[in-house]
């Protein structure tokens, strides 16, 4: 790209400040997700009885717009970013009360909203938003120590978890709360609260467990491999025994005509099937290099509410990758969580351009960011 420093312009400002292992890095994740979208998918849309490359376009119809959000986002200082993230919680924290009322129920749960054709998540864009607020109360603490840090953090967390509650999505409560706790942890929690939230957590789980049957049955058949039904782990692992170490090559899998989520929750077995383990471990190296990249700027980082963004959004990012590839290994209960760019879902990969363009902005090399921060 031919921008020379000096220019003055915003995107020569850009290229020459953004973290480039980074943002090739996404792109190259973004690019994968494309790939493997022609590869599981047709299956799945003929078997539904759709055109045969039905989600392939409805993924590449997300794909540029995705890129682009990513990057117009990383053009953004902490400040901006710390506005923009009010405007996306206040929204999306709307359309959440909404959803009993106006929602579309899919597979028993309430998350959806139907929008020109379209269905919108809106619990996937408060997620980024979300963390960057509770960065934002709790740094504001270092600045003033009279403001209320913790407990607007705790407030704007009981309040989220809620909404989710009675969707319901105990997968992204999950999520939303490690998160949560890491940044209040790092942040210099005293033990005492420590244990009293890790007593409220257990006691949490074990509530969903007797009140929620969803929750239980998902549960019981992890631990006990002899209840119920094991369809789509067993295929799952089926993929990834037939895929060895370097697959059966791309269109020749066949479990992807027997998962019904081999195009969304199930598509790293696909990818395992097809690709191989060796294309499996460059997947996972790839979110592994994001993670220990932003956290080693996060670390280094002299700006509080910088630092505790970063944790917090890289925390998200490769903590539902993780989840994402633990189900269909059978190493955790199965759980919808999509795997980020990679499975097919437009909310998905737009709420994951959102947090993923505030990582590219927040890891920038600006001095006067971190002073306006």
């Amino acid at each position: 790209m031919a921008f020379a420093r000096g220019d003055g312009n915003a995107l020569s400002d850009w290229w020459w400040t953004v973290d480039r292992w980074l943002l090739a890095t996404l792109i190259l994740l973004l690019f994968c997700g494309a790939v493997f979208t022609m590869a599981a998918t047709p299956a799945v849309a003929m078997r539904l009885g759709l055109q045969q490359f039905h989600f392939v376009y409805r993924h590449l119809i997300y794909l540029i717009p995705s890129g682009v959000l990513m990057v117009a986002i990383s053009l953004l200082s902490a400040r901006g970013i710390r506005r923009l993230s009010l405007i996306l919680f206040f929204l999306t924290f709307v359309l959440m009360i909404l959803i009993p009322f106006i929602g579309v129920e899919v597979k028993g749960a309430r998350r959806w909203i139907s929008l020109a054709g379209f269905s919108l998540q809106p619990s996937e864009f408060a997620k980024p938003a979300f963390t960057i607020l509770t960065a934002w109360v709790l740094s504001e603490k270092h600045a003033i120590p009279s403001f209320p840090g913790n407990r607007m953090a705790m407030s704007l967390c009981a309040l989220f978890i809620g909404l989710l509650a009675f969707q319901p999505d105990f997968g992204m409560v999950f999520v939303v709360f490690c998160i949560w706790f890491m940044q209040l942890f790092i942040n210099g929690l005293p033990f005492f609260f420590v244990g009293t939230i890790g007593i409220v957590a257990v006691s949490g789980c074990v509530g969903a467990y007797f009140l929620f049957p969803h929750v239980a049955n998902r549960i019981d058949r992890f631990l006990n491999p002899e209840i119920g039904d094991h369809y789509q782990i067993e295929k799952s692992l089926e993929a990834f025994s037939n895929g060895g170490m370097l697959g059966v090559g791309p269109g020749e899998g066949t479990v992807k005509r027997f998962l019904p989520d081999a195009h969304a929750d199930f598509i790293f077995s696909v990818i395992g099937e097809e690709f191989g383990f060796v294309f499996c471990t460059f997947l996972v190296l790839l979110y592994t290099f994001i993670v220990i990249r932003g956290f080693s700027v996060a670390f280094q980082e002299k700006n509080t509410f910088i630092a505790l963004a970063l944790i917090g959004l890289l925390g998200e990012f490769g903590l539902q990758a993780f989840i994402n590839m633990a189900s269909t290994l059978h190493l955790v209960p199965t759980k919808g969580m999509t795997l980020p760019f990679i499975s097919y879902g437009g909310s998905s990969m737009l709420a994951i351009s959102i947090g993923m363009g505030m990582v590219l902005a927040l890891t920038r090399r600006r001095a006067f960011e971190e002073k306006e921060a």
